[in-house]
């Protein structure tokens, strides 16, 4: 009997242990977790990585307070005549009024330099700035660059101007916040917020002139052009370029040429006076081409190396056609924007590391950077690049310049590229200064008579009226 006890008591004591037990370890648990709907105010996420409702907790007023002042309205004003019968627009006569354009431009030094897009001063008689205190100047136009459509201008204060330094743009990823800082619709010191949607993003992949965007999807709207695009310590990451829209408005996304190529496009225009272009001295191939796909390269993450100049950086590091290239310096290029966009950002004679994927093996080359020498002849809507004597020798020609591109939609069903051009007007042709001297000199609406060697090694001659 007192054994039966024993267990009783040893039965009864294990009994209220395991019911503690299960009540302090199991149901206070469950009561913790989980948390009564109407007292709930957050998804339950994963607390090692920051969630979006966090980010949006940013204070942008410090960004916002120190660029707002450096960030100026930009009046650009135009005349243009207006014919206002059939005999003035005949005889190119007419009523002369004023037409006044607006933008965006951000001042970069405290002495009045001021950056802005070309097509907001683009044909600009009189620019006037005004700053964010209202006060008004008149702006003088130091250069422009229409490929990047950058513009540096100047004006004169007797008082050191706010103004937004540059970072670096290359740092900035994908998801990062930044701000837009601008005049849209005349509305003055405007900021808007969003994040970086993509980087070298390309938005001309016909006309062969390919840029490298930051796209946004801040709102950016008429009138942010030349505006800036800051990081959360109001810095310059880019100068707000264009938007993605069928109506003129923001509809979602906008686009920055990034802060290290217009840095680049400015000192050049300062020191030069023009952009020095440097390049690698590469055709590449389109991986979205059928030639791509044929050759089964469609799918590969770098740039295609289709042909290789002679006697370019290129030729001489020992680059060779069907290499790929992965890297320039310590940048990843994935897509021929991610290359021309870092190129973009180097001068002739700068030497950049190409680490290229040749059979499958990596290499890394040293390549010296070679300028660009070319020329737009606007009149014909070709794009034309001076020839060395080995290049000459090779198509059998003396003398001459080669069409690397179309620059028109009408022209590109010509198929001209690769034709080199011996004579215009019956003049003889050497290099691009010939080409130059003489559309310069020739009487407008002209025709233009061209002699060249087609990519037969045949002589023809057209005339273009």
């Amino acid at each position: 009997m007192k054994k039966i006890a024993n267990l009783f008591i040893i039965a009864l004591f294990s009994g209220v242990i395991t019911l503690g037990g299960y009540k302090l370890l199991v149901e206070e648990k469950t009561t913790t977790t989980n948390i009564p709907s109407e007292t709930a105010s957050f998804i339950p996420t994963n607390f090692n990585t920051p969630s979006f409702i966090e980010g949006t907790n940013l204070d942008f007023t410090i960004a916002a307070e120190k660029t707002i002042h450096a960030v100026v309205h930009i009046k650009n004003r135009t005349t243009a005549t207006s014919p206002t019968n059939i005999f003035e627009y005949l005889y190119g006569r007419g009523h002369q009024r004023e037409i006044v354009g607006s933008g965006s431009g951000v001042i970069i030094s405290p002495d009045g330099y001021i950056v802005t897009n070309n097509h907001v001063i683009d044909n600009a008689s009189e620019i006037e700035v005004v700053l964010n205190n209202n006060q008004s100047y008149d702006a003088e136009l130091v250069g422009t660059d229409p490929k990047t459509d950058i513009a540096l201008l100047k004006i004169k204060s007797d008082n050191d101007l706010p103004y937004v330094p540059f970072a670096d743009s290359n740092a900035i990823k994908v998801g990062e916040w930044v701000l837009a800082v601008g005049n849209p619709f005349n509305l003055t010191s405007t900021v808007t917020a969003g994040i970086v949607s993509a980087k070298a993003r390309n938005l001309n992949e016909f006309d062969g002139n390919p840029q490298s965007f930051i796209q946004t999807d801040a709102a950016v709207n008429r009138g942010n052009s030349g505006g800036a695009l800051v990081n959360a310590n109001g810095e310059l990451v880019g100068i707000n370029t264009a938007i993605s829209s069928q109506t003129g408005a923001f509809i979602g996304y906008s686009f920055a040429v990034p802060s290290n190529i217009t840095r680049k496009v400015i000192e050049d225009i300062l020191e030069f006076g023009n952009v020095q272009r440097a390049i690698l001295g590469i055709q590449v191939l389109n991986t979205n081409s059928s030639q791509a796909k044929e050759m089964g390269i469609d799918k590969i993450q770098g740039v295609y190396i289709a042909d290789v100049e002679k006697g370019s950086g290129a030729d001489l590091g020992g680059i060779k056609e069907g290499d790929i290239i992965k890297k320039l310096d310590e940048i990843t290029i994935t897509k021929f924007s991610d290359l021309s966009g870092y190129l973009s950002t180097k001068r002739p004679n700068d030497i950049v590391n190409v680490t290229l994927d040749r059979n499958g093996k990596e290499k890394i080359i040293p390549v010296t950077l070679v300028k660009l020498e070319t020329y737009e002849i606007e009149s014909l809507g070709l794009e034309v690049k001076n020839l060395n004597k080995e290049e000459l020798k090779t198509i059998g020609a003396k003398n001459g310049v080669i069409v690397t591109r179309p620059l028109t939609r009408d022209m590109a069903q010509y198929n001209l590229s690769g034709i080199v051009i011996t004579k215009i007007n019956d003049e003889n042709i050497q290099d691009i200064d010939d080409v130059k001297t003489i559309m310069n000199a020739r009487s407008p609406n002209t025709p233009i008579k061209i002699t060249f060697i087609d990519q037969k090694g045949e002589t023809n001659t057209f005339i273009f009226r």
